[in-house]
């Protein structure tokens, strides 16, 4: 990991979502009504559901709205029908970026993503270009200092895939996809809150930028997380120090 930090990048990353808290609420009422229609009302029976509803209820969505867009993905109330897209591409350096969308009309969301790709250095690629180089997991990331023994324990112990130690200092706990917020809630309750959390696609190889290919890629990252139709975007890209 010489030459970047985990934990710089991580925080970096928890910076540039907690400046967008505008389109927070409309992303997550469109993933709350697409996982209630695809896998029913039930957050019980429904891990997608589950995860989406604590990330609203972790934002301070009010109840009526999390209630409502369930309603919506269930057909108990009448809305817009969206649907779920991935584009794939590579960005400044060859950085593998993927972007995944909810949208009622593909044709206007391709178009969207290409023409961000295109302006800001990048280039947009065929399905599954990149895809295999990602791994679809929970990550809950800790501060250096923390107990990594105890940690690895309780985390072990709570289900977790992994625990990982970088040369920060930071330490990763990495679990399935759907295990997350067991993982997570297991932890706080040993004593172990994470400073970031979130259920993503971690690139299995890092592409390290810096100078000026660093700022380019931020403007490509930027500009196609702007994009009304986007949810999210994943990117093997790191920035060094």
């Amino acid at each position: 990991m010489a030459g970047h930090s985990k934990w710089a990048n991580i925080q970096h990353r928890k910076g540039r979502q907690d400046a967008k808290r505008g389109k927070v609420f409309t992303k997550l009422i469109k993933e709350i009504t697409v996982a209630a229609k695809m896998g029913g009302g039930d957050p019980a029976m429904n891990p997608r559901l589950r995860l989406a509803i604590e990330k609203a209820k972790g934002e301070s969505m009010p109840k009526d709205n999390i209630d409502n867009a369930v309603k919506r993905g269930t057909g108990q109330l009448e809305g817009v029908s969206y649907e779920e897209a991935r584009y794939e591409g590579y960005g400044i350096g060859g950085a593998a970026v993927i972007v995944d969308c909810l949208t009622d009309n593909k044709v206007r969301t391709v178009a969207d993503v290409r023409h961000a790709f295109s302006k800001y250095g990048g280039n947009m690629g065929t399905d599954g270009c990149v895809a295999f180089q990602f791994k679809h997991c929970g990550q809950l990331m800790f501060a250096p200092g923390t107990d990594e023994d105890a940690l690895m324990e309780a985390a072990l112990e709570a289900g977790a895939d992994d625990v990982v130690s970088n040369d920060d200092g930071s330490i990763e706990v990495l679990t399935g996809p759907w295990e997350f917020t067991t993982v997570k809630e297991a932890l706080e309750r040993a004593g172990f809150k994470a400073e970031f959390g979130e259920v993503s696609m971690k690139p299995l190889n890092e592409s390290p930028l810096s100078g000026d290919d660093a700022v380019k890629m931020q403007k490509l990252l930027d500009a196609l997380e702007s994009l009304d139709d986007v949810q999210e975007v994943y990117s093997s890209a790191v920035f060094e120090d």
